[in-house]
């Protein structure tokens, strides 16, 4: 029975699909309002499910776009940490070319510069302040020649070898340049205090004409440095003067020129002047 049943069965379904396929082709419209009615109570699940695919696909474009843009800021932060490896190479190529213009132009001068050289080092914690340059006796160095910078005065040489000499910097308490302001008003000693400032004493004592800003530069006086030659910045007055800042830091200096003694007449006093300090 159970095998007769389920091929009546087969047949009955056969006839029926016949019959509903048959009515479906002579009247398209029969079933509509069943197609309706099955369209309207699946379309909130198909909304559902085409919604989870759009955020899904909208997921999968974010996070692609995610790493591709990190991917492609770590490749700009690179271009542009080297970059600006290049702009400080270039700078650094600008500088020396600007320092080497300045010490040329010196050599250019009425003047011409006893040698130019590398500031080869210098007192860090020592009380006295030397430098030492890389040309000595052999190239035509002396004791008294005024060592500067294209900025201004580093100092003047007191001992010399063969290829080398120490400078007596301008901030060494041994130190005193006689300075007048650039206006030709005001003369003065620069003394060096044993750090980074000079003490400026005037000669006239009186009614104080200095002010911050003002700038000294040697005077000639003594005959051992060229007139002219930058050296200090007003940086606080005081009663009988001021404190200054030194124009050519020796900290920051690379290339020096030697430069020969204004007055050669006066190195005949150096052996005297100079000997206590050369033994410290």
């Amino acid at each position: 029975m159970s095998l007769f049943t389920g091929y009546a069965l087969t047949v009955v379904g056969a006839l029926l699909g016949a019959a509903l396929i048959l009515a479906s082709l002579l009247r398209p419209l029969l079933f509509a309002d069943a197609r309706g009615i099955a369209t309207d109570a699946i379309s909130p699940l198909t909304g559902v499910v085409a919604t989870m695919r759009t955020g899904v696909l909208a997921v999968a474009d974010a996070v692609s776009g995610y790493y591709a843009a990190g991917t492609q800021n770590a490749r700009l932060r690179r271009e542009v940490e080297i970059a600006r490896i290049r702009l400080a190479e270039a700078e650094a190529v600008r500088s020396e070319n600007a320092r080497l213009r300045s010490l040329i132009a010196l050599r250019e001068s009425e003047a011409p510069p006893i040698a130019i050289t590398r500031m080869i080092g210098s007192t860090a914690a020592s009380v006295r302040r030397f430098g030492f340059i890389g040309v000595g006796a052999d190239q035509g160095v002396e004791p008294g020649m005024a060592v500067r910078t294209a900025r201004g005065l580093l100092g003047r040489v007191l001992e010399t070898g063969r290829d080398s000499a120490r400078v007596l910097l301008l901030t060494d308490t041994e130190s005193a340049v006689p300075v007048r302001l650039v206006t030709g008003e005001g003369t003065a000693m620069a003394q060096g205090r044993g750090d980074s400032l000079l003490r400026i004493r005037l000669i006239n004592l009186g009614l104080n004409p200095l002010k911050r800003g003002d700038v000294f530069v040697t005077s000639g006086a003594g005959g051992y440095f060229t007139p002219g030659i930058a050296v200090a910045i007003v940086e606080t007055v005081t009663d009988d003067g001021a404190l200054a800042r030194v124009i050519s830091d020796p900290a920051v200096s690379d290339f020096v020129a030697v430069q020969p003694i204004f007055k050669p007449e006066a190195a005949s006093a150096l052996a005297e002047v100079e000997a206590p300090v050369a033994g410290d």
